[in-house]
């Protein structure tokens, strides 16, 4: 890693996006991300993968001021459906206050599309995943499963209106999460996304020397992602997160198998994962929900211990 002096975020601790301070009363952000469809709609995908995008800027406590597209499209795709994904883009990146200034496209055997994101921001508001202090509340602004409920949708498993829940959250920016939660005190905040719920909280308790303790029946879920897991319809992200991170991670004996896999289920575009002071919880909870935002209470942070995450 570097050690140039204005880089106050880089990648030591696994940190949503990295932060570049440019004077003392401002810093830069900047993450990019990019995926394959995950819904057959090129608009819907468009808004997903913006969104997807844009909400490592939210996890930092920032808002996006500008974008840069990245499209793989391949030979066979339809102008249409190129302009839709772009369009379904641009309405997320409009929908939070900023812009779209250009980007690069290639060639590519399978379609991909993606934001690399910019933001400028005061250092002293940075939120970061590192700062969780023990006896903060955890607070979880989505529910788990999209990854899950994708994977039916794709077997025909469910219809397409079942999955439509799991669509309009992940097409919904945090944007809304992080308008509420900067009204008070965020100690910690990461969003959950690719390496499921287990591996982005313990992210957030390593780089914090705690351990979160959450509580398993107040973890939200899209309806039918449980009955989904029972029946072993799991992504292979999912087993793959379960094997890397299970050493980080300690299961009440109660705690269910189908649960487990949800809670490593890769999400796309989840919701964001706050670490506020107990004082703050009820103020938090109150302006989340004026925002429009469900959100849950999950648990709450602990001294260091043997595990990162204590699930019960």
């Amino acid at each position: 890693m570097s050690h140039d002096p204005g880089l106050l975020v880089g990648f030591n601790t696994s940190d949503d996006a990295c932060v570049y301070q440019l004077r003392e009363d401002l810093a830069l952000i900047q993450t990019v991300d990019f995926f394959t469809p995950i819904v057959d709609d090129p608009f819907q995908f468009g808004q997903i993968a913006a969104a997807n995008s844009l909400s490592d800027i939210y996890a930092m406590g920032a808002a996006p001021n500008i974008a840069l597209n990245i499209l793989c499209v391949p030979p066979c795709m339809p102008p249409e459906d190129v302009a839709a994904i772009m369009a379904g883009g641009a309405s997320k990146m409009q929908e939070a206050g900023g812009v779209i200034a250009g980007g690069h496209s290639v060639t590519d055997p399978e379609p991909k599309y993606g934001l690399c994101v910019s933001a400028c921001v005061d250092p002293r508001k940075i939120w970061s995943n590192a700062g969780a202090r023990p006896r903060d509340v955890l607070v979880l602004t989505k529910p788990l499963g999209n990854g899950i409920m994708a994977t039916a949708a794709k077997k025909d498993i469910i219809s397409q209106t079942e999955f439509e829940q799991a669509i309009q959250s992940m097409a919904t920016l945090n944007k809304y999460a992080r308008d509420a939660a900067i009204k008070t005190r965020v100690h910690a905040c990461t969003d959950i996304t690719g390496f499921g719920f287990i591996g982005h909280a313990s992210e957030m308790a390593e780089a914090s020397g705690c351990t979160l303790a959450i509580t398993a029946q107040d973890i939200p879920l899209f309806d039918g992602a449980y009955e989904l897991a029972v029946r072993d319809v799991i992504p292979g992200g999912a087993k793959r997160n379960a094997e890397y991170l299970s050493p980080k991670v300690n299961f009440a004996d109660d705690v269910a198998g189908p649960l487990r896999s949800v809670m490593f289920d890769p999400q796309t575009s989840g919701g964001l994962l706050l670490s506020v002071p107990e004082a703050d919880i009820c103020t938090l909870m109150f302006n989340l929900e004026a925002a429009g935002v469900t959100a849950a209470v999950i648990g709450h942070v602990r001294q260091q211990g043997r595990f990162a995450i204590e699930v019960f």
